[in-house]
């Protein structure tokens, strides 16, 4: 790979994405989240959501979810993490490499979009899901 003058190169990791086999755990993973429904939305996006507002939108190779604005802008300067595009103004970040966050603190992190979201639903039926959990 030739240097670009002007440009930081990134890792190998960072320019393969993630692999299909972490995308379909993480994606197994957020399924399974109390009050998780899965769709799939703009012909191909795989989206979960808890009362029908999404939570995370996993990719061909990288997945997007919610972050708290005080760490939206710390989580952006990590390797292999971004903001989201189309969400970014929401406080969604694009994770598309393990070399900052491992796949634990991934799912840590959908767990906290789904809180987020969690807590922005209508009283009564964010009542709903809390008793399911």
């Amino acid at each position: 790979m030739a240097a670009v003058p002007g440009r930081r190169p990134q890792s190998l990791s960072a320019m393969a994405g993630l692999s299909p086999a972490l995308l379909d755990a993480l994606l197994e993973y957020a399924c399974s989240l109390p009050g998780a429904s899965f769709d799939v939305k703009w012909g191909s996006e795989r989206v979960v959501s808890i009362g029908g507002k999404m939570f995370l939108v996993c990719g061909r190779d990288a997945l997007s979810y919610k972050v708290a604005d005080e760490d939206f802008l710390m989580a952006n300067g990590l390797p292999g993490v971004r903001p989201a595009p189309y969400l970014a103004r929401a406080r969604w970040v694009q994770v598309w490499s393990t070399d900052a966050l491992s796949p634990d603190d991934i799912r840590q992190g959908i767990a906290g979009s789904r809180e987020l979201v969690l807590r922005k639903l209508p009283k009564a039926l964010r009542c709903q899901y809390e008793a399911q959990a």
